[in-house]
């Protein structure tokens, strides 16, 4: 007699589970957090050559008005007869606009991950290094954007400026920072200084992002970085103070 052994569920086929699919990040990679410090990377990079290509048509005003008008006009005749008046410099405006824009919104998006990350405050109070270099990045932000508002304002439109959007360029700019407009001049010194610090510490952060901030460069870029800041802020402190002061007249 033969007997039947019927197949319990010890030896009943196993069906492996499903693995649940991976939902990839919104946003890509502008949405990752590489992502916006590379953003951030270019955008500052764009203005600090923006920044460097402004400075030295500033210093100009130390050859005379006629030298500092014909910056002024070449920047508005670029690529003429090719392309109408004012094109090009239109092109890098709204470039560098762009460029503000993206970095801020980087900015500001990596800050906002940054603390949700860390929900719950360190019990440790912060360094106050680090607190200083928060409180220049956010406010001197902040500080810088109100500046360039007014800049335009008063050396670009002529709003706000004692001669007018009809005066040349360098009767604009000489009337901007006269002695009697001291306060102009204040705020001028205060915004570059903040454009300075920023810059600093961006170049720093930018440094250390890529990679190149080991121990035998850290001394190295971190002299580059307060270098380049300080001759940006010098060259663009020098033709306010010296029209404030009566050098150039």
């Amino acid at each position: 007699m033969t007997a039947t052994i019927e197949r319990g569920a010890a030896t009943a086929s196993v069906t492996p589970p499903r693995k649940a699919p991976t939902r990839k990040k919104p946003g890509g990679f502008l949405g990752s957090s590489n992502g916006k410090k590379a953003v951030m990377a270019v955008t500052g990079a764009v203005m600090v050559l923006f920044l460097l290509g402004h400075m030295l048509g500033n210093l100009k005003i130390f050859f005379g008005r006629e030298s500092f008008n014909d910056y002024a006009h070449a920047l508005r005749t670029l690529l003429e007869p090719l392309v109408p008046y004012r094109t090009l410099l239109t092109l890098v405006e709204i470039a560098l606009v762009a460029s503000v824009g993206l970095h801020m919104w980087a900015a500001i998006s990596l800050s906002r991950r940054a603390g949700k990350a860390r929900p719950v405050k360190y019990v440790a109070k912060k360094s106050q290094a680090g607190g200083y270099t928060t409180h220049i990045m956010r406010w001197g932000g902040v500080t810088i954007v109100l500046f360039v508002i007014w800049h335009l304002l008063d050396l670009t439109f002529g709003v706000v400026n004692p001669k007018g959007f009809d005066a040349a360029p360098a009767d604009r700019m000489i009337a901007g920072f006269e002695v009697s407009r001291w306060w102009v001049t204040l705020i001028y010194v205060v915004a570059v200084v903040m454009v300075g610090l920023h810059l600093r510490h961006g170049l720093w952060s930018a440094f250390q992002t890529l990679g190149w901030a080991g121990h035998g460069r850290y001394r190295l870029l971190r002299a580059s970085a307060a270098l380049v800041s300080a001759v940006l802020v010098i060259g663009f402190l020098a033709p306010p103070l010296a029209i404030t002061f009566g050098v150039v007249k």
